[in-house]
């Protein structure tokens, strides 16, 4: 009875609140604050608030609480244990598999070694200032051809 009344004398409260906003010429802001006023009156038509009442002050309902709150409490601990046990969860075990390397075909062979006979020696290297000049030359050949 005390819930309904409250939840009433919100949404009235509310409703005033709406009408001085939109008195104000702020109708969007006037039809939102409305829109959460009627939430309280419709929960009290529909029942709701008895209902929550009626569980929030009973004994049987806060010790089903309690045994749901036992419940989750055994399966996470009960998750953590075998995680635990397996080595990671069930992602963890499936990125380790996948990256996981097969065993070489013969283990005692060592890999290919990439040293200087990759790289073509026909060519010398250049200084520094040859290669600026030929970046420049190629940008002046552009520029030329453009017309600049």
């Amino acid at each position: 009875m005390i819930a309904e009344t409250v939840c009433s004398a919100v949404a009235a409260a509310g409703l005033g609140i709406a009408a001085i906003t939109a008195y104000r010429k702020r109708f969007l802001a006037a039809a939102r604050i409305a829109a959460y006023a009627l939430v309280p009156l419709g929960l009290v038509m529909t029942g709701a608030v008895e209902w929550v009442a009626d569980t929030a002050f009973s004994p049987v309902a806060w010790a089903g609480f309690g045994v749901l709150g036992v419940a989750w409490g055994l399966l996470a601990t009960t998750r953590a244990v075998e995680r635990r046990r397996r080595g990671g969860t069930r992602k963890e075990r499936k990125a380790a598999a996948r990256t996981a390397q097969p065993d070489a075909v013969a283990p005692g062979v060592s890999a290919p070694s990439l040293g200087q006979g990759s790289r073509p020696a026909s060519r010398p290297a250049a200084t520094p200032r040859e290669t600026a000049a030929d970046d420049f030359s190629d940008i002046e050949a552009i520029l030329k051809k453009h017309g600049i």
